[in-house]
């Protein structure tokens, strides 16, 4: 397969699946390096980083999913989204663009493509995927739970997919989903 197609099944099995919804924060953590085979933050690619976007912004379109880009660690691990997120959320904003070299291929081009890009430090995101290993996972809402999707590569990259879910509260008398009836009463 090649990128291209890897990208496409991930995002197929997103779309068929029944865990995003419309207004979802969705990070996206990537070493182009990785999926050319190479070592972490050694050998970025303008072209990797064009392809996976592309497929990127079809779950965007067909799951109106908002995307949000992960910077890499010489930005801290930053975060790429669209102004109006930033406004929604009320997030802070920091002063960096991203580029190759501090920021990651991915971070870059997806900069590039936004109509009103910003940059933030941190956000809590309900879905996402690290291509590369890049962890993501400090950016996931309490309780990431990671999605097994057939897919598991994209080129030499190994992939995670992680939804969220609410915490489980409460204890043994807890009743966690509405068609279950509570035989126990408080007092």
């Amino acid at each position: 397969m090649t990128v291209k197609e890897d990208i496409k099944q991930i995002v197929d099995e997103w779309i068929d699946s029944s865990y995003l919804k419309e207004g979802d924060l969705f990070v996206v953590g990537c070493s182009t390096s990785e999926v050319a085979g190479e070592h972490i933050g050694t050998s970025g690619s303008q072209k990797i980083a064009e392809d996976l976007y592309e497929e990127l912004a079809r779950l965007k379109d067909q799951c109106g999913v908002r995307l949000i880009f992960q910077c890499c660690e010489h930005l801290n691990r930053a975060l790429v989204l669209e102004r109006d997120v930033l406004r929604e959320h009320r997030l802070e904003e920091v002063s960096v663009i991203p580029v190759r070299k501090a920021g990651g291929s991915m971070a870059t081009h997806a900069y590039h493509q936004m109509k009103d890009p910003v940059v933030v430090e941190e956000i809590t995101a309900n879905a996402g995927i690290d291509i590369g290993d890049t962890f993501i996972g400090m950016h996931l809402k309490k309780v990431a739970v990671p999605v097994r999707f057939k897919q598991k590569t994209i080129g030499e990259a190994h992939v995670t997919n992680a939804r969220s879910r609410p915490k489980l509260i409460g204890g043994n008398r807890a009743v966690y989903t509405i068609e279950e009836p509570s035989s126990v009463t408080c007092d």
